[in-house]
């Protein structure tokens, strides 16, 4: 009997890279999709030489072929960090609305089941602590988050509407702050910024007074809880997060010691409509998959810094990618 067969978007990226190494330990054929935009084929190469493994290099926002029989999409195509997605944030609006769009056509042609990566940033600046599923947001849709916030919620939105019109099989999961090997150094959140701060020797920079707070989950269970949504059979959006709450201040303070850095903090201002608060309420996760994060902050972090320090020296120092404004 045929393995079955993955579809996954965005499969050069930090997330998506590491689901092609879930799926195929997990005894599944993989088909990886990216036109590398935000990706990087160095994070999927030690899968090349692999049978089960297969790479398309497209644009999900463009009509989407794969022949053969799918019997999975996982939607991850997407910049996810701020840097990327106030650069291009046509294309990041695009890849949620018209990619988003094409993937479901793909599931329904395909008759395949979907999971759709959502984010935390659908709640916004959230008004409600810890933020639940049934939590509708505080997000501005004309400020320079909008881009990426709304997005994600045209992703979510859709999707339930190709549940309900079409009767697609669906998941969505909503993705709280991540972490691990893979990550880009230079891609303008909070971990890698610091790490690679400290790896430079340059003072750590904290938004604000510092006092927003963040939950940091490690990749592996993260993609753990994704892989148990997907093959669940609830299709309304889950929460997928470390619930353990961290200021800035203190995050960044937890950096440098864990880095030795002989530097210090220092404070600019905060970015327009960045989040005070962020915390996932998982009430659904534990008792609909069985999932909770097990890897502690400091093992996590421990990963982290490991495979950041054995990046070669010259990757320290690179700018952000410029795009092509298209």
């Amino acid at each position: 009997m045929a393995n079955k067969r993955v579809l996954i978007t965005g499969a050069a990226g930090f997330l998506g890279s590491h689901l092609c190494d879930r799926f195929i330990k997990e005894g599944f054929d993989v088909v990886g999709m990216d036109n590398l935009i935000t990706g990087d084929l160095r994070n999927i190469e030690h899968l090349f030489k692999l049978k089960e493994f297969e790479f398309y290099h497209h644009d999900v926002t463009k009509f989407i072929h794969v022949p053969g029989h799918i019997d999975y999409i996982l939607h991850f195509a997407s910049p996810a960090s701020p840097i990327d997605y106030l650069k291009i944030p046509i294309q990041t609006l695009k890849v949620g609305a018209l990619g988003t769009h094409n993937c479901l056509g793909l599931a329904k042609a395909k008759g395949a089941r979907i999971l759709v990566a959502s984010t935390s940033e659908v709640y916004g600046d959230p008004l409600v602590h810890p933020q639940t599923e049934e939590y509708w947001g505080n997000v501005n849709p004309v400020g320079p988050r909008g881009v990426y916030d709304e997005a994600k919620r045209f992703m979510e939105s859709i999707t339930m509407a190709y549940h309900t019109y079409h009767k697609v099989e669906t998941r969505i999961v909503r993705i709280f702050n991540t972490y691990g090997p893979r990550m880009r150094l230079n891609d303008g959140r909070a971990l890698p910024a610091f790490i690679g701060q400290a790896l430079r020797g340059e003072d750590l920079t904290v938004f604000g007074d510092g006092s927003q707070t963040r939950s940091f989950c490690y990749v592996d269970d993260l993609i753990d809880g994704i892989y148990r949504l997907l093959l669940s059979d609830y299709s309304s959006p889950v929460n997928i997060g470390n619930p353990v709450e961290i200021s800035l201040l203190e995050f960044a303070e937890e950096i440098l010691k864990l880095t030795a850095a002989k530097t210090q903090i220092v404070f600019k201002p905060l970015p327009v409509d960045d989040p005070k608060q962020r915390k996932p309420d998982i009430s659904k996760a534990k008792e609909i998959l069985n999932w909770e994060p097990k890897v502690s902050r400091q093992e996590g972090l421990k990963l982290t810094y490991e495979y950041f320090r054995s990046l070669p020296h010259e990757e320290l120092f690179k700018q952000p990618k410029e795009f092509n404004k298209k």
